[in-house]
């Protein structure tokens, strides 16, 4: 394949670079904040904003319940995000996206307790969390359709999966951090202010990704397309999505089902699995996490790059299958309370998900032309969040609290993975599939339907 080919979706190697790094930038930002929601609401909200549970486990419960507000945000995230980044631009959105989730994090950390104010306490946390959520909605698209929509078709499984790499590291980044301060503070220091240093950092870091992403402009591929959107001469939009390509939409919800919820069960549910019942304390607990972060930053480009080689479907199902048994090993470790043990148990499952999580935004973009397609990969990928990673964790501690074991959590794991590595079966490979293929596919059958109807008129006259 040519040089010239290989550019013509986006730009050179260099320009690319800046592009990810752009993406990256921002997306790290979005997931510490959204992910140190999640390591709080195990180590501090159920103590602080929902003290009035009959147990701690409840009182976690409670807890994930608010954390499952910010997912149920997200697809409505997702639909508007997409909408108005696909008229006006992958590059507005994600700017306007960074300052809201940066907002309302912050915020959280400034946020009196239950015992200062009562019930408006966790009232506030909801609605701060519902902001989050929304933000983060239309956060991961833009990002990924940022990079995708600038990469050669021939590497576009690599440098797409880089977006995905900022996840674990914003999941670093607010690992890291709270192990510091769990590990400087007492216990008393930190659940009374320690936890709100967190959540200031992140109006410094907000400034930083915010300034990056300042740097880069949209794809050439968008902005030919944004012209035809603009000027009226195509669709776009949820509406669009669902009439043309509903196909794409509930393949890729089917394709994050399992692996969204294995996420939260090994980076979430873990947490709450090694401090109530194997009864670790919190310091230790983090800084075994932040070591399996930190692997699975480095393997998510990796598994992008394989997808480039040997396809996107192989390994995908792979992933699949592995993360069906990794319920029924990794908790029996868990219980070992074996450092060594314990984090091989989560490093295995974070490396199962990677296999599935670098290919999807190269698969998710693959699925959809462009005037659509920040609507219809925002979509896919967010309503799932709401069936999967949202209740994983609550579904988890009900299922441990119910039952005294973790072989529920692992069946309703495996579960999950059966209908993903379904949905997988039935996929199209489509590496190294151009994107340009796939907008003259789309204005063809345009054409041709509006053919359909211009002679179905003539003939009614």
């Amino acid at each position: 394949m040519s040089t010239s080919s290989n550019t013509r979706n986006g730009v050179q190697e260099s320009g690319l670079k800046k592009v990810v790094a752009a993406s990256m930038a921002g997306t790290v930002v979005e997931w510490y904040e959204f992910f140190l929601y999640a390591s709080a609401a195990t180590l501090v909200f159920g103590t602080l904003f929902f003290p009035n549970a009959g147990s701690e486990l409840e009182g976690i419960i409670a807890a994930f319940a608010t954390y499952a507000v910010g997912f149920l945000a997200r697809p409505i995230g997702g639909i508007v995000f997409g909408h108005f980044g696909d008229k006006f631009g992958r590059k507005r959105l994600l700017q306007l996206s960074l300052v809201l989730v940066g907002v309302a994090t912050f915020l959280m950390g400034c946020l009196p307790t239950f015992d200062q104010i009562g019930y408006l306490a966790p009232v506030l946390l909801v609605l701060l969390r519902f902001i989050q959520g929304f933000a983060v909605g239309g956060e991961w698209g833009g990002a990924v359709l940022l990079v995708a929509e600038h990469s050669p078709a021939k590497s576009r499984g690599f440098w797409a999966s880089w977006p995905q790499a900022a996840v674990p590291a914003g999941n670093l980044l607010a690992t890291a951090v709270l192990f510091i301060l769990a590990s400087t503070l007492s216990d008393a220091a930190f659940l009374s202010w320690g936890w709100r240093v967190a959540f200031w950092l992140s109006a410094v870091i907000v400034l930083v990704g915010y300034y990056i992403r300042t740097k880069v402009s949209d794809a050439p591929i968008f902005l030919k397309a944004q012209k035809e959107v603009v000027a009226g001469e195509k669709n776009f939009g949820i509406v669009e999505v669902f009439r043309r390509y509903p196909r794409g939409v509930f393949t890729a919800m089917g394709l994050r089902f399992a692996e969204n919820i294995l996420y939260y069960l090994v980076v979430v549910f873990s947490i709450t699995y090694l401090k109530i019942i194997v009864e670790m304390d919190t310091s230790r607990v983090l800084l075994l996490l932040l070591i399996a972060h930190a692997v699975h930053f480095t393997v998510i480009p990796i598994v992008g790059h394989l997808s480039d080689r040997v396809g996107r479907r192989p390994l995908y199902l792979t992933g699949a299958v592995l993360a069906g048994t990794w319920g029924f090993f990794a908790f029996p470790m868990m219980d070992t309370a074996n450092d060594i043990i314990i984090i091989i148990a989560i490093m295995t499952g974070l490396l199962f998900h990677a296999l599935m999580y670098a290919g999807q935004p190269a698969i998710m973009a693959e699925m959809f032309p462009t005037r659509m397609r920040y609507s219809g990969v925002s979509l896919g990928y967010q309503v799932t969040s709401v069936i999967a990673g949202s209740i994983a964790p609550i579904i988890a501690v009900s299922l441990l609290s119910t039952f005294g074991s973790s072989v529920p959590v692992a069946i309703y794991l495996a579960a999950a993975c059966l209908l993903t590595a379904i949905v997988v079966i039935t996929l199209k490979e489509t590496r190294g599939l151009s994107l340009h293929d796939i907008d003259a596919a789309d204005a063809a059958e345009t054409a041709d339907r509006a053919a359909a109807s211009e002679l179905a008129s003539t003939t009614s006259r």
